[in-house]
């Protein structure tokens, strides 16, 4: 059985979660800064993708009302969020900076 959106972030340590749609010219942008910075943190935080189009109903209860927005949970609770484009260096500070415990 697949995983909700609840579990995931409350059972990972860390989970960025990126709002996207596929038709954002911005979000598109972040695929490949999301793919560096998975190279850059490794295992230390998990990257969950989540199309704002599929997930509507997710997405209104988040208030998530630009994309692509970045959310960053530390086990469950949300320690940063920002709409917009954000390089992969400051993603990778912040979850250098956030302690898992």
């Amino acid at each position: 059985m697949a995983k909700g959106f609840k579990d995931i972030i409350n059972e990972t340590p860390l989970v960025l979660v990126d709002f996207y749609a596929d038709w954002c010219g911005p979000c598109k942008m972040m695929k490949p800064i999301l793919s560096d910075l998975k190279s850059k943190i490794g295992n230390s935080a998990r990257i969950l993708k989540i199309d704002v189009d599929k997930n509507k109903r997710l997405a209104g209860s988040l208030n998530v009302q630009s994309i692509p927005t970045l959310v960053l949970y530390k086990k469950g609770e949300v320690v940063w969020r920002k709409a917009g484009i954000v390089q992969a260096n400051e993603l990778s500070a912040l979850i250098k900076k956030t302690p898992i415990k």
